[in-house]
């Protein structure tokens, strides 16, 4: 979705979305002109503030195709990345993410708003998930929860590509 368009279908001033999503004019002017580099916390702090899911904030504009899974995070390496691949209504919302991480790669999360939890199921590799400061260790086929409003992290301590899928709860 076009941030710039739906702020202006909004009747919103570049300061007062800034304001509304808790970010800096500045940093909004970058990422309307495709320029910045805006983590995932941030994007779903202007979907809120846009009145959108974080699915269709994402969403690649309307060009008659079915929709396709979007890369969101990319890592130093090229094989560590996010990408959103579903997302449904519950209570708000359920998102499906698979994810990649190269050996000794790191993605440090943001606290999300109260309420929200995160299903974690590794599919290869070793997955440390670190949560309020502990570590937890999981291998292939295991899987956890954990409720994501206190910082956590992925990290890929193996030697070999890790892949793991999860859903994030609203």
């Amino acid at each position: 979705m076009n941030i710039r368009q739906r702020r202006q279908e909004l009747g919103f001033s570049q300061q007062a979305l800034a304001d509304r999503a808790e970010l800096s004019r500045r940093m909004l002017t970058l990422i309307e002109a495709g320029d910045g580099n805006a983590s995932l916390a941030t994007l779903d702090r202007l979907a809120a503030a846009l009145n959108l899911t974080f699915a269709r904030l994402t969403q690649a504009d309307d060009t008659g195709e079915p929709d396709k899974p979007v890369d969101l995070w990319q890592g130093k390496d090229k094989r560590s990345k996010a990408r959103l691949l579903e997302s449904c209504p519950a209570r708000q919302e359920v998102e499906l993410w698979s994810w990649s991480l190269a050996p000794g790669e790191r993605y440090d999360a943001e606290p999300d708003p109260a309420g929200m939890h995160e299903l974690v199921t590794v599919i290869s590799g070793t997955l440390d998930l670190i949560v309020a400061g502990k570590t937890q260790r999981l291998a292939r086929g295991q899987s956890t929860g954990f409720a994501s409003s206190q910082p956590y992290a992925y990290a890929n301590p193996g030697k070999t590509l890790l892949r793991f899928i999860k859903n994030v709860v609203r």
